[in-house]
């Protein structure tokens, strides 16, 4: 069983790596927390918040290509119940350059909206709680 001390950290290939990191840090108000270059033939980009249990690892290979995502349906969830915030975080979303459309799975749609990077992956922010 994984403990309530450890962190999930969430990577992705990208043919976009400066691009796609300065998206998610001003869309999600993310922190670039480290970087590296030239390692193992990768370079990388980890975002998040510092405090926080989670955060995205963005990859480029040097001399490959990865192309876009392989569906509309791979998803980061968002949950931020506080209507203002929601509202403020899909405004950063858009100005970032994070493009919305409909949700694949149209239950997304009821109370959130959906956006999509450069690569095609997706992220919804919903405006409820999250709770079992």
């Amino acid at each position: 069983m994984v403990n309530k001390t450890s962190v999930m950290r969430v990577a992705r290939p990208t043919d976009n790596l400066r691009d796609i990191a300065c998206m998610y840090e001003k869309g999600l108000g993310f922190r670039r927390l480290d970087a590296f270059e030239k390692h193992a033939g990768f370079d990388g980009v980890l975002l998040g918040h510092p405090h926080h249990a989670y955060h995205l690892e963005f990859t480029h290979r040097r001399g490959t290509k990865v192309g876009k995502a392989p569906s509309q349906d791979h998803l980061l969830v968002f949950y931020v119940p506080d209507e203002y915030e929601w509202q403020d975080t899909c405004n950063r979303m858009e100005i970032a350059g994070f493009k919305d459309v409909p949700a694949c799975n149209p239950y997304w749609d009821a109370e959130g909206r959906t956006f999509e990077d450069l690569d095609g992956y997706r992220v919804v922010i919903q405006n409820r709680d999250w709770g079992l």
